[in-house]
């Protein structure tokens, strides 16, 4: 497998010391390596608009901090550890089956995040990421100490959505997919990356609810729910929900991620088996043997 973690802190140190005017073009040019990410778009997406949509940084207005944040980035050797955090992911899952499929090639674009985004700052935390289209890998970072700490599990995390919606594995069709394969999807990959790296392993912005039986209660009566522009508030929570324009459902931050951690480790503890041994499982078959075994109010399936 090659792997690809494109030089995006060098470019947008670049980019800071262009005139304002000339920034638009230089973030699309940092971003054109993840033009092939969405062929399904015709001609391609507005790299411009992608960047904005996920936390990127602005365009102006916070150089200053930014600045500092990217300089944060680099003295964490975030290129690096990202890289030889998709390695050691690899390994493991090949170890647990040496049969499985990983992508040829895999791009990864680190962004630096904005820290004039009070959602991104404090409700998720200095994270977004998204791994699930096979090749291709975003993370959107900003340098505070627990994403600095967790970046070799941020990347197994999002490494084994990769490889499960990836050759042999799940298929991802947004109009029927149900909301059960995303949260168990996060649970997998969670409970994936803390087999790696123990606690750091867990998505930092969903830690505070995973004790709260009522929102995972919640989640799991929705998880039949199909069709991938309904998953926000259920994944995200309500706070996200409200960022993105959908209706809250009564959910706090990252009550999805929590869910599927309870699911999965449930169904790990009940069946005998890893995370990695895991990633194409069905859905259907972590839940149903994973909610049996919590002591939450709602059941899945009944």
């Amino acid at each position: 497998m090659k792997i690809t973690v494109l030089d995006s802190l060098a470019a947008t140190r670049e980019i800071l010391d262009a005139p304002a005017a000339d920034r638009p073009a230089l973030i699309r040019r940092m971003r054109s390596p993840m033009d092939g990410m969405y062929p399904f778009i015709p001609g391609g997406p507005d790299q411009l608009a992608m960047h904005e949509g996920t936390f990127g940084f602005p365009v102006e207005g916070a150089d200053e901090q930014l600045r500092a944040g990217l300089g944060e980035l680099e003295e964490a050797r975030v290129r690096e550890r990202v890289e030889a955090g998709i390695h050691q992911a690899a390994r493991a899952l090949t170890a647990a089956d040496p049969g499985l499929v990983l992508p040829g090639e895999l791009t990864v674009l680190v962004t630096l995040g904005d820290p004039t985004d009070t959602h991104f700052m404090e409700e998720i935390q200095g994270l977004s990421a998204f791994g699930g289209i096979p090749g291709f890998i975003e993370l959107t970072l900003w340098p505070n100490r627990v994403v600095c700490d967790r970046i070799e599990a941020i990347a197994a995390h999002e490494f084994h959505h990769n490889v499960r919606h990836g050759q042999g594995g799940i298929a991802w069709d947004p109009m029927a997919v149900a909301l059960g394969e995303q949260i168990v999807a996060e649970g997998l990959a969670d409970a994936f990356a803390r087999e790696l790296h123990g606690r750091r392993g867990y998505t930092h912005f969903a830690v505070p609810c995973l004790g709260d039986d009522a929102a995972v209660a919640k989640v799991i009566s929705g998880m039949e729910i199909t069709g991938m522009w309904n998953f926000t508030p259920w994944v995200l929570g309500d706070a996200s929900a409200r960022r993105f324009g959908a209706a809250p459902v009564g959910l706090p931050t990252g009550a999805g991620y929590a869910a599927g951690n309870r699911i999965v480790d449930a169904y790990l503890e009940r069946c005998g088996t890893t995370a990695a041994a895991s990633v194409h499982t069905d859905w259907r078959v972590v839940a149903e043997a994973g909610v049996a075994a919590l002591d939450v109010t709602n059941r899945f399936g009944e």
